[in-house]
């Protein structure tokens, strides 16, 4: 199937690799008729994959039902789901039939699983693994036929982990996940996504379409949007409504980007994801913490060398140099870039001279450190990135983030 024609029929805009990769997922897995979690931020779009995925399916002729499960009130949500008997509660005057109940033998899509309270994950659980549901208030066993399509922008390794997630009904419901990729990955499709949502508002209020400077362009594009393609188009609606100069320039684009500036610098502010700050914060400690260790070590196998020689030993002076450095501060801070060098011992003895040469080298890269721990987490984890940030103590946006960075293979 040609992914460009998907785009269209769907309304997806943008060529990232990273959203077409998604796209693909999304095509594969259609006729498999398999359960599908998708993730992503709030505001990415992931509302759009369920609808491909149904489309594409052998279910495509029967009901798509959506669900907002944070919507829907915690006392009403098993009967919206499943329904309920006529008198099972207050309120209930007639019997009703539940999503599942109504889309049998299609697909249901249910958005934001994680806010289902954990007693309905266990009603939940049971239509995954047997087809079968009790209605509210009723005794009588009903079967369905439902294709289940969850999503969620929570970390659920975390709502495990916290009891508020049941492990057992992430694992029917992740047999085949869907990452949908945030804008600030998505820097290339920022103008395409500017220019359509500027041309759609100038459409329906019957206005000129707003212009962006290069420089003011260049902002959007550097911009870290934690609202994803749902503040994108807010913005451009706000602009193009409020701005009566259509030429947008940077000191405009500054009044609907008010922290412009602080979103340039997510090592010092980062007001998404706080613990993520936290924790590579905590890795970069215990990666100094090893480095000096390290160089400590070596100044104690050099120490060693020189006090257990029984002979005399001669040190070149660009060596002794770099010898006498190492011995100054044990303790000392560790520069960004120490060079290495070639320690040259020549021992003189009675009756002959030998001269030995031993090469020490010792890399003292934060980024070399850094590359290696994740090289041993994605091994470790077989490539699943998801298990890999978690070894790391680091989201796995940040993971994939300094893949990209360090061209890391997995």
């Amino acid at each position: 199937m040609d992914i460009q024609s998907i785009k269209q029929r769907f309304g997806i805009i943008g060529n990232s690799i990273l959203l077409v990769r998604s796209i693909d997922v999304a095509l594969q897995v259609a006729p498999a008729d398999l359960s599908v979690l998708i993730f992503g931020e709030s505001g990415v779009g992931k509302e759009v994959f369920p609808q491909i995925i149904h489309q594409y399916s052998s279910r495509k002729h029967g009901t798509y039902i959506a669900v907002n499960c944070g919507a829907i009130p915690e006392g009403t949500i098993d009967s919206e789901l499943f329904g309920h008997e006529k008198g099972s509660f207050t309120g209930a005057y007639e019997s009703r039939k539940g999503y599942f109940e109504v889309a049998n033998g299609g697909t249901i899509f249910l958005d934001e699983v994680a806010e289902l309270p954990v007693s309905t994950q266990v009603r939940l659980l049971r239509v995954l693994e047997s087809g079968e549901f009790i209605k509210v208030g009723s005794s009588k066993v009903v079967k369905t036929n439902v294709r289940v399509i969850a999503a969620t922008n929570v970390d659920l390794h975390k709502a495990i982990q916290q009891g508020k997630f049941r492990e057992d009904l992430f694992y029917r419901l992740n047999t085949v996940p869907i990452e949908i990729p945030p804008l600030r990955d998505r820097k290339e499709d920022i103008p395409l996504l500017f220019r359509k949502f500027a041309l759609d508002v100038a459409e329906r209020n019957r206005m000129p379409a707003i212009e962006l400077t290069v420089e003011a362009m260049n902002m959007l594009v550097d911009y870290r949007w934690p609202g994803n393609i749902r503040q994108l188009r807010n913005i451009t609606e706000q602009i193009s409504i409020i701005e009566q100069n259509r030429q947008i320039t940077p000191d405009i684009m500054k009044r609907y980007l008010p922290d412009y500036y602080e979103s340039k610098l997510p090592a010092l502010y980062d007001s998404i994801d706080q613990k993520t700050f936290a924790t590579e914060r905590e890795i970069l400690y215990k990666i100094l913490f090893d480095l000096k260790n390290d160089v400590t070590d070596l100044k104690k196998l050099v120490l060693d060398i020189v006090q257990n020689s029984s002979s005399k030993i001669e040190i070149h002076d660009d060596n002794a140099r770099l010898l006498r450095k190492l011995y100054d501060d044990t303790d000392s801070v560790i520069e960004p870039e120490i060079p290495t060098s070639k320690l040259e011992i020549k021992k003189v003895n009675k009756n002959d001279i030998q001269d030995t040469e031993e090469i020490i080298e010792e890399s003292l890269s934060l980024e070399d450190k850094e590359i290696e721990l994740i090289r041993k987490a994605l091994d470790k984890h077989q490539g699943k990135r998801k298990y890999a940030a978690n070894e790391l103590g680091i989201s796995e946006r940040t993971l994939y983030r300094k893949i990209k960075e360090y061209n890391i293979g997995t």
